[in-house]
């Protein structure tokens, strides 16, 4: 009954265009159509789309990434930018539990190898208090929710604030976010999945799997809603 009441009060809407619909689901009928999943051709370690030698992109054959590997069911395209751009600038922190349903349901083979620990990648708390939540926590939780995962909190700081990396080269995202992220003693021995919406360049992600490796993690996986295409 109270679900139903919800549903009355709230009616189930597409996370992409936000058009109702009359049945629970991620995308309506057309932004499910033109959603874009990640090409099976990829870099086996952090899952940047193309035809490489070995399997492995220029990026990490020249410089390997302190994570085991990072994955994303999604390219960054079409309605799942659409939804992630209106759950993290846009003030719709209600999309996180659907968002970690989609993330689990797609990613049941990758999470069956993956450490079970999740961690969030997370704001600083000048732009927490700007947007008013954190959309990696709360896309953790809905994870850890709908998976039966642990979610932590307090494993993973950002040590000062960065720049937005939008419109910055790949060398600005490296340097913009180096050192930027502290990990207490208490991570050592432990494996963790580091869980976030979007990988670019990957220059976000290796600096936090940095910080932890540093305090002692055992292995660091990556997991986001969605891969960009970042090599020409």
């Amino acid at each position: 009954m109270l679900q139903s009441l919800l549903e009355l009060l709230y009616p189930p809407a597409c996370i992409a265009c936000a058009k109702v619909m009359p049945v629970r689901a991620a995308f309506c009928e057309t932004c499910d159509l033109a959603v874009e999943r990640l090409p099976t051709a990829r870099c086996r370690t952090c899952a940047e789309p193309g035809s490489f030698p070995r399997h492995t992109c220029p990026r990490c054959h020249d410089a390997p990434p302190p994570f085991s590997r990072a994955w994303a069911p999604f390219a960054h395209e079409g309605p799942v930018a659409r939804a992630i751009h209106r759950f993290k600038y846009e003030d719709h922190p209600e999309l996180a539990p659907v968002l970690g349903e989609l993330l689990a349901s797609e990613c049941r083979h990758f999470l069956s190898q993956a450490p079970t620990l999740l961690v969030a990648l997370p704001l600083h708390g000048k732009r927490f208090r700007e947007r008013k939540y954190d959309q990696a926590q709360l896309l953790v939780e809905a994870l850890a929710h709908a998976t039966g995962r642990e979610a932590s909190l307090g494993l993973l700081h950002r040590a000062r604030e960065t720049r937005r990396q939008v419109g910055l080269s790949e060398a600005e995202r490296a340097l913009n976010v180096a050192q930027a992220f502290r990990s207490p003693a208490s991570v050592a021995g432990r494996e963790l999945l580091l869980v976030d919406d979007v990988l670019t360049t990957g220059a976000t992600v290796r600096a936090a799997a940095t910080a932890l490796q540093e305090a002692g993690a055992l292995r660091v996986g990556v997991l986001t809603l969605a891969r960009a295409f970042s090599l020409a």
